[in-house]
């Protein structure tokens, strides 16, 4: 009997350090875990995309995503943040780059062709479709955000070449600029219902017959 209870005694430190063992988060690359992260939300939307899926992609447990990330609205809002970082810069690039405001647009829809049918990822834009169906209402205010800045940006840009005698004094930049955004999101929304990037090429062509010249 006192063997037994000695017995006993002895292995509970063994058992309760081995629970201990099994309960410590296991590490896991930060970075890795955001990307497949980013693929879900790009790939479902904000809403459709719940925290046991991405623990799934991002082959993490739950303890280990809310300690690194947060909760999901938080993950969400770094993935936005890296998807405009590493996908979604094109167009402020070319309105940047390019020496007028309807070259700057030419390019923007002609990435945005390349974009948003690129192989090996899901189509579209993120911005655009991690906002279909969101009920979640700081979610879709952020998303919305940020598309009407996409558009303040490309009207700033007509707004100059305005000013500078580019583009005809009657021009709508307002107008203009809110058309190419219409067509930005039009087109990601036909990548994800399988235009190809001919077919986006080729309506971007048509949207830029309408610009003024100067």
């Amino acid at each position: 009997m006192v063997s037994g209870e000695k017995s006993e005694r002895s292995g509970a430190p063994a058992r309760r350090g081995a629970a201990r063992t099994r309960g410590r988060p296991r590490s896991f690359d930060r970075a890795t875990a955001l990307e497949a992260a980013l693929l879900a939300f790009w790939e479902h939307g904000y809403e459709a995309t719940s925290v046991s899926d991405l623990t799934r992609v991002m082959d993490i447990g739950a303890p280990s995503l809310y300690a690194a990330f947060g909760d999901k609205r938080s993950l969400f809002e770094e993935v936005v943040q890296e998807y405009g970082a590493r996908y979604g810069s094109f167009g402020d690039r070319a309105l940047a780059e390019e020496p007028t405001a309807r070259a700057g647009v030419a390019r923007m829809l002609r990435e945005a062709a390349a974009e948003y049918t690129a192989p090996g990822r899901p189509h579209g834009c993120l911005v655009i479709h991690a906002a279909a169906n969101c009920s979640t209402a700081e979610v879709e205010e952020s998303l919305r955000q940020r598309r009407n800045a996409n558009i303040a940006s490309i009207e700033r840009r007509i707004g100059a070449d305005v000013a500078e005698g580019v583009l005809p004094p009657d021009t709508d930049a307002a107008a203009l600029a809110r058309y190419t955004g219409a067509m930005i999101q039009g087109m990601s929304q036909q990548a994800r219902d399988g235009a190809s990037r001919v077919e986006l090429e080729a309506l971007a062509e048509i949207a830029l017959a309408v610009w003024p010249r100067g």
